[in-house]
């Protein structure tokens, strides 16, 4: 899960018994932010068939040593296009609002680098894993990182009004789009 810091893995496995608020508890799962009440099924599921929660995501201090200084990813170079992708989805996700060119490097291998770690942790194993679109894009999320993996990307796509086939959205970038009702909730960008 994205939701997790791989950091909080051994908190989380010793809290498995206690249930499913201890292991968001241990996982210091930001319940707020993540909108607890969207995973917690999904926790309880895997608790209650004995299915392990890998704990995927760069802590937030392994994200900002890798925004001050992007080398630390240890990742070779984006491909021209890719990084490109990443910059337009940054700016986009920040409201149209570019942070300075070296930060938004930063803020880019920041990126991959969550991806590639992402990657790490489910490499070999029969998973699914639970995290953003923009994680499971297979032409610039984790499946990047997964090589030759056998990988089936599904992303969770809101319903939008005027837009009424599958092609008006984000049809090809994904195998499967799971359309949902649209979200309540404030403009971010106000």
């Amino acid at each position: 899960m994205e939701q997790f810091d791989s950091e909080h893995q051994a908190a989380i496995d010793a809290a498995r018994q206690a249930g499913v608020e201890a292991v968001a508890d241990a996982g210091r799962f930001d319940r707020k932010g993540w909108n607890w009440p969207l995973y917690r099924p999904l926790v309880e599921f895997a608790l209650e068939h004995g299915w392990p929660i890998a704990a995927a995501n760069l802590s937030r201090g392994e994200a900002r040593a890798v925004v001050a200084e992007p080398a630390r990813s240890g990742l070779p170079p984006a491909p021209p296009a890719v990084q490109a992708a990443l910059e337009r989805d940054l700016v986009e996700g920040h409201c149209g609002k570019a942070p300075d060119p070296s930060r938004l490097a930063g803020m880019v291998e920041a990126q991959r680098a969550r991806d590639a770690r992402m990657a790490a942790v489910i490499r070999g194993r029969h998973s699914v894993l639970i995290a953003g679109n923009g994680h499971a894009r297979p032409d610039r999320g984790v499946p990047l990182y997964l090589g030759d993996a056998d990988v089936v990307s599904i992303a969770f796509t809101e319903v939008e009004p005027g837009r009424r086939s599958p092609r008006d959205y984000e049809a090809g970038r994904y195998d499967y789009l799971w359309f949902t009702p649209r979200a309540a909730r404030e403009d971010p960008c106000k």
